[in-house]
C-alpha cells in the first residue's frame, strides 16, 4: 500500500468525522432527550464547517508546500 499524502489523511478524517455526525444527527432528531435541540444544531453546523475547514486547511497546506519548493530551488540556485 503506498504513502497517503497529508491531503488524503485529512480527507479520510473528515469522511469519518461527518459519518459520526450524521449518526449524531440522526440519533438527536429521533430521540428526545435533554439537550437533543443544541446536540442537533451542533450537529447540522459542523457538517457545513467540516468541509469548509478542510477545504481551508488543503488550500493552506498547497501554499505552504509550494512555498518550501520555492526556497528549495532558491538556495539550490544560490549554490551554484
Amino acid at each position: 500500500m503506498k504513502n497517503k499524502s497529508p491531503k488524503q489523511i485529512a480527507a479520510l478524517i473528515c469522511i469519518a468525522l461527518l459519518v459520526l455526525l450524521y449518526l449524531a444527527t440522526l440519533i438527536s432528531a429521533v430521540f428526545a432527550f435533554p439537550g437533543w435541540e443544541r446536540m442537533f444544531g451542533g450537529c447540522l453546523v459542523a457538517t457545513i464547517a467540516l468541509p469548509i475547514l478542510l477545504w481551508i486547511y488543503i488550500q493552506i497546506y498547497a501554499r505552504v508546500k509550494e512555498q518550501k519548493e520555492l526556497a528549495n530551488e532558491l538556495k539550490e540556485d544560490m549554490k551554484e
